[in-house]
């Protein structure tokens, strides 16, 4: 029989699940090694199901976990926006190399439909980023009533366009839109977002690379091992099973020999797979859902969700709190991202790479 956890995991139909440089001293903790990074948000966007259960802002523990959570938190902190720094500072460099070298600057095009405040903001931060590391910004706005074939023809010059080297279609797209359709219409070479069903197929199989990878799992991975994580052999469990985060981080997983489990809104006991795991990845967009309970001794976490959460103590009216209960966790956990400033900073950087790696392929550039 399922337990309250998985009962209140499977209420919910659909989530979503939003895509080095070793360090100079190695820490241990517990079953795994971490390694501090020197010095160590595009937002992810997770809506969370209408028909999810309700749940608190706050994450208490019941007297068992209190009672196994007595020592203050242990957990080292993964540091996404200090590792997403020395990232930028690293493509800023190749940027300049290559634009020295051969005299070309990377360009990356963003398609906007609609006027939703929170993509356009996405996309303000995109362009700062660009520039911050010297990559050409090409920016396209189109009314939300624009048609689907006016995007696809934005998205054809693009294609046709050497400048251009990464194309990316700020989503959500308006509902007349077929948003597969538009997707699909981005150039594989330029699909620096690695939604592209060829590059995902690619990821899937053994022995082929895909030109890209999706830019928030790819974070997740890279995080990995700028702290020194072993992959090889361990069990991990990714939490959620989308095409932008859960699919392919699992797939990122397996290829680096982790045996992997999958948690979706059907599995049953997800708590007790959960819990036999060495490497966390949770990515539902369901607040605090994840819990003490959950998380075997020494492992380590990677939080993907960004959930707001009402809190009349904040000036904004609401806070920022990942799938995992962050108080419950650390405590148990060797090493974890905190919400804000983990997995979220480490997106954008991954798409500057897969910008600068895409212009570096079609130049025959090293």
């Amino acid at each position: 029989m399922a337990s309250a956890a998985s009962s209140a995991f499977t209420a919910f139909t659909s989530s979503t699940d939003y895509c080095s440089r070793r360090a100079k001293r190695a820490i241990q903790i517990g079953t795994l090694q971490v390694r501090t990074v020197r010095n160590h948000t595009t937002f992810l966007k997770t809506t969370i199901n209408a028909h999810a259960p309700t749940t608190t802002s706050s994450c208490p523990s019941s007297s068992v976990i209190k009672s196994a959570m007595a020592t203050e938190s242990s957990a080292k902190i993964i540091d996404g926006k200090s590792v997403a720094k020395e990232i930028r500072e690293e493509i800023a460099a190749e940027i300049l190399r290559m634009k020295e070298s051969i005299g070309i600057v990377p360009g990356l095009a963003v398609v906007l439909v609609g006027d939703r405040k929170d993509s356009a903001t996405y996309v303000r931060n995109k362009k700062k980023s660009c520039e911050a590391v010297g990559i050409n910004s090409y920016e396209v706005r189109l009314p939300e009533d624009s048609s689907e074939q006016e995007v696809l023809k934005y998205i054809s010059d693009f294609n046709d366009d050497p400048s251009v080297h990464g194309i990316l279609v700020q989503l959500p797209l308006p509902s007349h839109m077929n948003e597969q359709n538009v997707l699909n219409a981005v150039c594989i070479e330029k699909d620096v977002d690695g939604f592209h069903p060829l590059n995902i197929g690619r990821l899937a199989m053994r022995d082929r690379e895909p030109l890209f990878v999706p830019c928030t799992p790819k974070g997740c991975i890279e995080l990995l091992h700028r702290y020194g994580v072993d992959i090889k052999g361990k069990r991990a469990a990714v939490i959620g099973r989308s095409n932008i985060v859960g699919m392919p981080a699992a797939l990122l997983l397996q290829r680096e020999d982790a045996t992997v489990s999958i948690i979706h809104s059907r599995t049953k006991n997800p708590e007790e797979i959960t819990r036999e795991a060495d490497i966390v990845i949770s990515a539902v967009g369901q607040p605090n859902m994840v819990r003490g309970s959950w998380i075997k001794h020494g492992s380590v976490v990677i939080d993907v969700g960004i959930n707001p959460v009402e809190d009349a103590k904040n000036p904004r009216g609401y806070r920022l709190v990942g799938d995992v209960c962050y108080e419950e966790a650390s405590k148990i956990a060797s090493a974890i991202t905190p919400v804000p400033g983990g997995v979220g900073p480490m997106t954008i950087a991954m798409l500057l790479s897969n910008t600068l790696i895409s212009a570096k392929r079609v130049n025959n550039f090293k």
